[in-house]
């Protein structure tokens, strides 16, 4: 059984970071990603570290 991080949505940004590194940074190429954060973000209501820039925009 797979043991859910302390720190959620860590996996989401993690692959942002990959995503955005082989598309030489072009976000254009990364938005399902960005989505997945995003939705990640909302699930956990922005309560991690990694949905700071989400939560300026969605978060309350």
């Amino acid at each position: 059984m797979a043991q859910q991080s302390k720190e959620p949505c860590k996996k989401e940004a993690c692959d942002i970071q990959a995503c955005l590194s082989k598309n030489m940074f072009d976000s254009k190429k990364c938005v399902r990603v960005i989505q997945l954060l995003q939705s990640c973000c909302e699930q956990c209501e922005y309560k991690s570290t990694h949905c700071g820039s989400f939560s300026m925009f969605f978060g309350s």
